[in-house]
């Protein structure tokens, strides 16, 4: 029995919602992207529908992270991985590319509700576990003043969605149903459930 686990990501915020749980945890870098150097790759399936994608992703990452492990013959603890997309329409929105980009996701949740999935995954070995958290989300209206000055921020970069709903975009945000640590990246009852299927306790 390991006593810790890995997390494969480099977003602050999950870390920062494990540091809170006091969850006993290794960060673990994987590089994302298309490119020869990269662990693995994002890149939606055409046609691949939001819930089939995102789990599918947190099974690559899984993959990845304990392929990385061997490689690295770093200790065979389970590896943590995660992704979260924004849905609408059955569209995923992804990391805006550039400002339109952003703009335009935002302008199509503006006034609508909108669905936040976070696929979560655990291995070792052979042995994978995966829960799904899925968060309903309603954002009021933005005008164009509004989004323009969210996207000078900078906030919306590096974000499913184009935003934040642990920071300034929170004002946005009228009502969500479901898992507000979701949302952020990390959803806290899926991920406690699946750390106790690998002996850890967060208690």
């Amino acid at each position: 029995m390991s006593e810790f686990f890995y997390l494969a990501s480099q977003s602050p915020r999950r870390k920062e919602i494990l540091d809170s749980l006091g969850a006993p945890y290794r960060l673990l870098n994987l590089v994302e992207g298309a490119g020869q150097n990269a662990d693995f790759d994002e890149t939606p399936i055409p046609n691949e529908i939001p819930i089939q994608y995102v789990k599918r992703i947190s099974l690559i990452k899984a993959a990845a992270a304990w392929q990385h492990l061997m490689k690295q013959h770093l200790h065979r603890a389970p590896v943590l991985t995660l992704d979260t997309t924004v849905t609408i329409d059955d569209r995923i929105l992804g990391k805006p590319r550039d400002v339109e980009d952003a703009r335009l996701m935002l302008q199509s949740l503006s006034g609508r509700s909108h669905q936040v999935l976070t696929a979560v995954t655990m291995r070792r070995g052979f042995d994978v576990h995966q829960s799904l958290s899925i968060t309903t989300v309603c954002m009021q209206s933005l005008n164009e003043d509004v989004i323009e000055s969210y996207i000078k921020t900078a906030e919306p970069f590096g974000k499913s969605g184009s935003y934040g709903i642990q920071g300034i975009a929170s004002i946005f945000i009228s009502h969500i149903a479901g898992s507000h640590s979701g949302v952020v990246g990390l959803p806290i009852y899926e991920t406690s459930e699946l750390i106790k299927k690998f002996g850890f306790s967060l208690l």
